[in-house]
């Protein structure tokens, strides 16, 4: 009973429908495809406002692509200290942008707060010696499994703008924290401030499709270069964007993400006195001790360790495809655990 990471999930019924209907006889390559090309109007729709999307294969790609086409060589990246470019991508963002510096901030819950960005970048340096603040990147959902509001991105955004920084969101979990919110997709991206999005689909249903979508069209300058140069230009651009599309067009990405976020309210209501974090998507991060690991791997669940093993602390993270009796169990041993 696989709680490990909605990575280790299938690909939904749709997107497999979609890649059939695509691999029907020859098409353009390197996104001069129908399905390319049709990409930017359906997310345009999607967010509610003009955007340029582009179809990458990885989300660290579309993460260190963003980040790297918004800040120079010598710029500092904030984020949250515990965020994803910062803890798991091997100094992507580094490496792509050709030396910026993801400068770490801590924060509660795994959120940036304005405050706390206000600080940093007030006692931040302005002289030849120092880093060039750039760019602000907040993961939605976190990498604890909590949901920015609207009003907090907005709060963030305004001190990025005071500042003259761009503003990137990591959002390989978008959807899950729109149907926590149960807003409309734009009211957590540009309507909040947002000039770039990794918007992701890989872990709720897509085989392997991300996109890069810029709000802020005036940003996307030599974005295209940067993808082509990272390797990430597909030649066969047509079977991501179709998962793309009917990941948006289906109603896929809503319908798998309120399930998985239901699956884990419902774990999370047995382990609430257990819970690291508030359960805001399809991550919990439960305090168990050592006996209790033991008690639940020797039953046959996988889930993995939060930070040092010795601590105690766990993350189970529930799929959109994760089987009902594996959730009913987890929850009968759960609520069996005795302290």
């Amino acid at each position: 009973m696989y709680f490990l990471s909605d990575n280790t999930a299938t690909a939904c019924p749709e997107i497999l429908e979609a890649i059939a209907q695509a691999n029907q006889g020859v098409a353009k390559a390197y996104g001069e495809d129908d399905w390319t090309q049709r990409l930017d109007g359906v997310l345009s729709s999607y967010f509610g406002t003009a955007v340029r999307a582009f179809p990458v294969s990885t989300g660290t790609a579309a993460n260190a692509l963003s980040l790297a086409t918004v800040s120079p060589p010598y710029g500092a990246v904030f984020a949250h200290e515990d965020a994803h470019i910062v803890r798991d991508e091997c100094g992507a963002c580094e490496f792509f942008s050709g030396g910026a510096r993801v400068t770490s901030i801590a924060g509660i819950n795994g959120k940036l707060t304005a405050d706390a960005l206000q600080a940093v970048l007030d006692a931040a340096g302005t002289s030849v010696h120092q880093l060039e603040p750039a760019a602000v990147s907040v993961t939605q959902a976190t990498e604890f499994g909590t949901t920015y509001r609207p009003q907090e991105l907005s709060a963030l955004t305004e001190v990025a703008r005071r500042y003259k920084l761009r503003t990137h969101m990591d959002g390989a979990r978008f959807a899950n924290s729109v149907a926590v919110l149960n807003c409309h997709p734009g009211d957590i991206t540009w309507r909040a401030g947002i000039d770039v999005l990794s918007f992701g689909a890989t872990k709720n249903g897509a085989l392997n499709a991300e996109a890069v979508v810029f709000f802020n069209l005036d940003l996307i300058k030599d974005f295209e270069r940067r993808r082509k140069r990272a390797g990430h230009l597909l030649s066969k651009s047509r079977y991501a964007s179709a998962q793309l599309l009917a990941y948006i067009q289906t109603g896929a990405w809503l319908r798998n993400a309120q399930r998985s976020n239901a699956l884990a309210q419902q774990i999370a209501q047995v382990a609430a006195h257990r819970l690291l974090f508030p359960v805001e998507a399809n991550e919990l991060f439960l305090k168990l001790g050592e006996r209790h690991k033991h008690t639940l791997r020797t039953a046959g669940f996988h889930f993995h360790d939060w930070r040092a093993a010795s601590r105690g602390d766990t993350r189970f993270v529930v799929s959109w495809d994760q089987p009902q009796d594996s959730v009913d169990a987890l929850c009968d041993a759960l609520s069996k655990l005795v302290d």
